[in-house]
């Protein structure tokens, strides 16, 4: 997979997030800039994750668990990236919206693509 396939994979998750930022109350991105490194630090640590506890924990899993540990990412990946702010609920709401969204167009990272 080259550098400009994962460049458009984090543009594309960047504009999931915004769209996201937009539906869903207590969740709030300040820009464009935060919310590329929002879908960096959500990649990362989903990786990190999926290495300590396997695929079927990661953000990107299918199920309960996949749903909670996302809404998790989302929440701690506040702490990290400066312009977003998001409660629990908030994080709970975007992580149902991001599944919603994943159904129609699907967005794998490129953490996940190489495996």
């Amino acid at each position: 997979m080259n550098l400009l396939s994962h460049i458009v994979r984090f543009v594309v998750a960047a504009i999931v997030l915004l769209v996201v930022g937009w539906i869903v109350p207590q969740f709030t991105i300040g820009g464009f800039w935060s919310a590329l490194i929002l879908a960096l630090v959500i990649a990362l640590l989903g990786w990190v994750i999926e290495g300590i506890f396997g695929k079927k924990t990661t953000p990107f899993g299918r199920g309960i668990v996949g749903f909670l540990v996302s809404a998790l990412v989302i929440w701690i990946a506040q702490f990290v990236v400066s312009g977003v702010s998001v409660s629990i609920l908030g994080a709970l709401l975007a992580a149902l919206v991001i599944g919603i969204i994943d159904l129609f167009l699907p967005v794998s990272t490129p953490f996940e693509a190489g495996k």
